[in-house]
């Protein structure tokens, strides 16, 4: 439970975690940064890791020259892309070892054939644009390598994503973080990034839903 508190604390008030670590520590919050993001995107089962606000919070560091904006945009476009690329490859190997069990209460032909179908038209789009909803940035590249979306364009969108992202938000944050009301409120802000993606999810989700039992058998 102390765990969950230092994470939700840390989540919620990043701005002085990192400055105080680049107070202490200097030049390693660059592997910091690298570490968290990588881990966020590219181990799933860690959806929960700061994203869209530790960027803006590192545009904002950078802003006020603790930091090399150059340097931490390269450090977190690096760990994104690669996050990103060790997910779809996690899903890649272990989806068919999975799937292969057709009678098994884990598998259904029906749903990885709609997934396949879904990444292969839709792909693009949803690997992009799960890059600014946290808990789908972290799944959309497994599910991609689960099922099976092909692995140029993966790559490629993977890349385009990761650019527009990381340099989208710690750009943002450059600029407005030490704007006084930007500072003020910042809390309101991560939480702002968290839930308003995550409700866009839900209403989408179930929206879908209804969708599908309205359809006729």
């Amino acid at each position: 439970m102390e765990l969950i508190t230092h994470l939700i604390d840390f989540i919620l008030h990043v701005d002085r975690y990192l400055e105080a670590f680049v107070t202490n520590y200097g030049p390693w919050v660059y592997a910091l940064l690298f570490v968290i993001i990588f881990v966020e995107t590219g181990v799933v089962v860690m959806p929960f890791l700061p994203g869209d606000s530790l960027i803006f919070v590192v545009g904002a560091l950078c802003g006020v020259g603790l930091m090399s904006f150059p340097v931490a945009c390269a450090v977190l476009l690096l760990a994104a892309i690669l996050g990103d690329q060790s997910n779809y490859m996690i899903g890649r190997h272990f989806g068919p070892k999975v799937f292969q069990w057709e009678n098994s209460r884990f598998f259904n032909k029906r749903a990885f054939n709609e997934a396949h179908a879904f990444y292969e038209k839709y792909g693009a789009f949803t690997i992009i644009a799960a890059r600014f909803m946290p808990f789908i940035r972290t799944f959309a590249p497994f599910v991609a390598g689960v099922a099976e979306m092909d692995r140029k364009k993966f790559s490629a969108f993977n890349i385009v994503g990761a650019l527009i992202w990381v340099f989208g938000i710690a750009t943002a944050g450059f600029f407005l973080g030490s704007v006084p009301w930007v500072k003020q409120n910042l809390d309101k802000i991560i939480w702002a990034m968290i839930l308003v993606p995550g409700l866009i999810v839900v209403f989408g989700a179930l929206k879908a839903r209804y969708a599908r039992k309205a359809e006729p058998t």
